[in-house]
């Protein structure tokens, strides 16, 4: 009954209205890991993005006021990996906080001989359980200036909230009932070992090394290389690409082939 009320009060909220159809066609056009959608697709994404804007606070810092447009692209690009799978996704918080630049955090954090320092890191997003999502819209336009990268802070950031639907950032979001945990356990283990093993010698990583920070940061990162470049997944880590297609429900890979560099591939680089 409650599923069916809400369903009722989405409808309700589309019919107030929707992104503007001038200004989404000009979102889609513009985002790399947009391209080749198909329409039935699409137009499910814009209602997503509708009603994530009418469900979630946006909100500046610092004097930034997120202007339709940037609402419009951070909606879209947050509702992407949410596109097959629903908006629910997305409950139990309520609030986007949007930074001009990278911002600072600070935090006490203990080293190996169990002494607990105070820290300050810079970064271009944070996700907490229950909080906000954080997101530096200088480091997202740095991005998004480099189509098939394979990042996008955006997408890194829903990944980790999509990751806390368990009750901890560890690598492993539910998975739906035809999923099997134990390979998709074995398949993240092995592409993480990898690239352990692919650090420790100094080797190039076909992924941004940030994703050996732990299991929450490869699964974010993994993500962003999903849905921006596919084809580097595909090439590097085809069981990883499985797995994530199987919970995304989603074959960006078929829907950018024809958008992939046609000279090698750019190099990852750090956040």
């Amino acid at each position: 009954m409650l599923r069916r009320l809400h369903r009722a009060w989405q409808a309700w909220q589309l019919r107030r209205g929707r992104i503007p159809a001038r200004l989404w066609r000009s979102v889609v056009a513009s985002l790399h890991a947009l391209q080749g959608l198909p329409e039935p697709q699409e137009v499910r994404l814009r209602a997503l993005a509708s009603l994530f804007l009418r469900e979630k606070t946006l909100t500046g810092v610092g004097g930034l006021v997120p202007d339709e447009r940037m609402q419009a692209e951070i909606a879209a690009l947050a509702c992407l990996p949410v596109l097959e799978l629903g908006l629910e996704w997305y409950e139990g918080w309520h609030e986007v906080v949007i930074y001009g630049e990278t911002f600072v955090v600070e935090r006490e954090e203990m080293d190996e001989a169990g002494v607990v320092h105070r820290v300050r890191r810079p970064l271009a997003g944070e996700s907490w359980g229950e909080g906000p999502v954080i997101l530096s819209w200088g480091d997202y336009l740095h991005e998004r200036r480099q189509p098939g990268s394979g990042h996008n802070v955006i997408i890194h950031e829903f990944a980790h909230k999509l990751d806390l639907r368990n009750g901890a950032a560890n690598g492993m979001p539910p998975l739906h009932a035809d999923m099997d945990r134990q390979a998709w356990t074995d398949t993240f283990t092995a592409a993480w070992d990898r690239l352990q093993r692919c650090l420790a010698y100094h080797h190039k990583p076909w992924i941004d090394p940030y994703a050996a920070t732990d299991p929450a940061e490869f699964f974010a990162v993994a993500s962003e290389v999903f849905f921006e470049a596919p084809w580097r997944m595909q090439q590097h880590e085809p069981a990883l690409y499985r797995q994530l297609r199987q919970f995304y429900r989603q074959d960006p890979l078929h829907r950018l082939r024809h958008h992939a560099p046609h000279e090698g591939d750019s190099p990852p680089g750090s956040r």
